[in-house]
């Protein structure tokens, strides 16, 4: 193979990509579900990006901008999404005790009312963490929903079909979801 198909080959992949300018410290988002709050079956629990301790998320984008001199980054991708059952959980050991069938974990801007897919799970089963299938595309965001995504002004919701017996169990549930983020030029 001579040498510029080969440089080809191996650039290619990085061809309008612009370059990563920040990548995120885990940002964990704890949630909480009871099996009395179930509501037509389904197991809901949210809370707002930025009510984590140091607000891991506002930390990350505001690195990107200092490294791209008070603009926005373009795009930010979702590299990793997991779900976790933590050890705090009572009448539970097990997601699929919780859910049965999907799970989905959605953003949900709070101006806007808007939700945008963050990622999925076909079939949860132990206690995690469990990777989740990452769905979040930042560039189908509308600008002002782009913008508020940027400043935080969303929660992250988990929510599934509840597993047949996880109404009766007088569960007390807690819930982790953990996100990597990469922020681009």
């Amino acid at each position: 193979m001579n040498r510029f198909l080969l440089l080809m080959l191996c650039t290619l992949p990085l061809i309008g990509c612009g370059d990563p300018v920040s990548i995120s410290a885990p940002v964990g988002i704890n949630l909480k579900a009871k099996s009395s709050d179930t509501a037509s079956g389904t197991v809901t629990s949210q809370k707002s990006i930025e009510s984590e301790s140091g607000n891991p998320f506002k930390v990350f984008v505001d690195d990107a901008r200092r490294e791209l001199d008070g603009q926005s980054p373009s795009r930010v991708e979702l590299k990793s999404l997991t779900l976790t059952l933590g050890a705090g959980s009572v009448g539970v050991t097990s997601l699929s005790e919780v859910f049965n069938g999907r799970v989905e974990v959605l953003f949900l801007m709070n101006e806007s009312k808007n939700t945008y897919a963050a990622g999925h799970l076909a079939e949860p089963s132990g206690s995690g963490p469990v990777a989740m299938e990452v769905e979040f595309n930042s560039e189908a965001l509308p600008d002002a929903d782009y913008t508020r995504f940027l400043d935080g002004k969303f929660n992250v919701v988990l929510r599934g079909s509840a597993a047949p017996t996880f109404m009766s169990k007088g569960a007390d549930v807690d819930f982790q979801t953990t996100f990597s983020f990469t922020a681009f030029e």
